[in-house]
């Protein structure tokens, strides 16, 4: 199995490897690996020649210093996950000097206002860590392919148009959420759990159900109370943030419109833990 601890050595083992018509599936990751990245390898090793795993906790997407520190970090345990998958799945787990050369700070990125919304607006400053570290990871790896979870749906979208404007030659793959039994989204964030508290974070995924059957009938505001009333009755959960919102552009439901696709997206703090989670409404 290989294993790159430095973006230099990988870029010229990649270069070696790849022939003209040769594919490139990455999954980026920031480790503690579940299910649901397993199922991102594995759809990569099926759709690409040569398959790439990052494991790298960046530090310019966390606005709280407690959350980074407090971040899993089980790096052999991943490496040998990944090995189980497949052996010749390439691994790149780089040090925070050699992927920001000492000076650890993020680009600021345009995303047409995507940026803005929802995770934006509670994470300040979130969106520049994530697009400069994906576009650092791409310019390495240089993927065909790279595959991401649906869980994190604003990520995607802000992912994609930074591929649009810088005009990168990759292919985004959305991939379904993988869940717990009790339908928990699968999240590295789990593990911080105690077992109780992980069997009660089940009700968001059955509260973002009821949402989807009330938003049928009701206005976005109307849903959205509901909602907010259901967490309130639990009192291990304190609500973030619950928002109706265009699929495409992210915008806030105001008005339902028969032509436009909404998703319901929730952020939620169990203790000082933040899940997050997301489900299509139409």
């Amino acid at each position: 199995m290989q294993i790159f601890y430095g973006k230099a050595a990988l870029m010229d083992y990649l270069i070696s490897l790849k022939t003209t018509n040769s594919s490139i599936g990455f999954v980026p990751t920031m480790g503690a690996l579940h299910e649901g990245h397993q199922s991102l390898m594995l759809q990569s090793t099926k759709e690409n020649d040569i398959t790439v795993v990052s494991i790298f906790v960046n530090p310019t997407q966390f606005n709280n210093p407690e959350d980074l520190q407090k971040y899993p970090r089980t790096l052999d345990a991943d490496i040998l996950k990944i090995s189980n998958i497949n052996p010749e799945i390439i691994v790149f787990a780089p040090t925070v000097d050699d992927m920001y050369e000492g000076k650890t700070l993020s680009q600021s990125f345009d995303f047409d206002g995507l940026e803005n919304k929802m995770e934006g607006k509670f994470r300040p400053g979130h969106f520049d860590g994530v697009g400069t570290i994906v576009k650092r990871l791409f310019e390495i790896v240089k993927p065909t392919r790279a595959y991401f979870g649906e869980k994190d749906f604003q990520q995607v979208q802000i992912v994609k148009k930074m591929v649009e404007k810088n005009h990168l030659d990759v292919t985004i793959v959305v991939c379904p959420i993988y869940r717990e039994i009790n339908n928990l989204a699968m999240s590295s964030r789990n593990e911080r759990l105690t077992l109780h508290e992980r069997e009660e974070a089940g009700i968001i995924y059955k509260i973002l159900n009821g949402a989807k059957a009330k938003f049928s009938n009701n206005s976005a505001e109307k849903t959205t109370q509901w909602v907010k009333n259901e967490f309130n009755k639990n009192k291990i959960f304190t609500l973030e943030y619950f928002e109706i919102a265009d699929e495409t552009t992210l915008t806030t439901c105001k008005r339902k419109s028969k032509n436009k696709k909404y998703r319901a997206f929730v952020a939620v703090f169990v203790n000082n833990i933040r899940l997050i989670d997301t489900i299509s409404l139409n």
